[in-house]
């Protein structure tokens, strides 16, 4: 329990008149009469955009007559310098049928030039080995990229990328596969393989072949006879 000491001590309604503070209401300011708010960094970096015109395709970013918002710094330095965007004006503007019609051209050609590949692709018939021991279990497998390898020295001229090649996980099966190439985002070719499984040599015929085998020990039975 606090004393009657204590609760004049701390509590201003105990205290002696002359003493007692008073408190006085502190007058708010308007708005019009402060002082305007300094930006922080990320108001000035999320201010330091623009709208642009895309007039190729840029990855990650859009192609031929997209409209998109970028660093004002990014477009200034490099789209727009680069002849790879315009700063959207209304003249700009007006060269947005112009690019759509650019856009679409480029992406029949690619789709032309991506089934002329895919009908390569589909006429071969590929034979991989891949080396097994006597039980039939392979010792290795064959990979996504074994596989663009050999499509490129089979097709010249031909440049696709690692993952062009849809395979969940290598390869350890002989036999006839059937594998998703993706050419294009419209275009998917089918590469047919054929793995045949080539016997591991042995050790022990390696060593017959070059003379370096080692005599065989003799078994503990016959030791134990001589």
């Amino acid at each position: 329990m606090i004393s009657n000491v204590t609760a004049l001590k701390f509590c201003p309604h105990f205290w002696p008149s002359e003493i007692r503070p008073t408190f006085v209401d502190t007058p708010t300011i308007p708005d019009t009469l402060l002082p305007p708010a300094v930006p922080t960094n990320r108001d000035f970096f999320s201010m330091a955009t623009s709208e642009v015109i895309l007039t190729e395709a840029v990855p990650s970013l859009g192609a031929e007559a997209d409209i998109v918002k970028v660093r004002a710094g990014y477009a200034r330095n490099f789209l727009i310098p680069g002849g790879k965007a315009l700063e959207v004006t209304p003249g700009s503007l007006r060269k947005i049928n112009h690019l759509k019609a650019k856009r679409a051209e480029r992406e029949a050609r690619e789709i032309n030039e991506a089934e002329a590949i895919a009908a390569k692709i589909n006429k071969l018939r590929l034979t991989l080995k891949l080396e097994t021991g006597e039980t039939g279990k392979a010792f290795g497998s064959i990979t996504a990229a074994d596989l663009l390898e050999r499509l490129h020295s089979e097709i010249k001229d031909l440049i696709l990328p690692r993952h062009a090649i849809v395979l969940d996980r290598p390869l350890k099966e002989s036999g006839e596969h059937q594998i998703s190439v993706k050419i294009h985002s419209e275009v998917t070719a089918t590469l047919r393989i054929e793995i045949a499984a080539a016997p591991k040599v042995e050790q022990q015929e390696e060593e017959e072949e070059y003379g370096t085998r080692k005599p065989r020990r003799k078994a503990a039975s016959e030791s134990a006879e001589a």
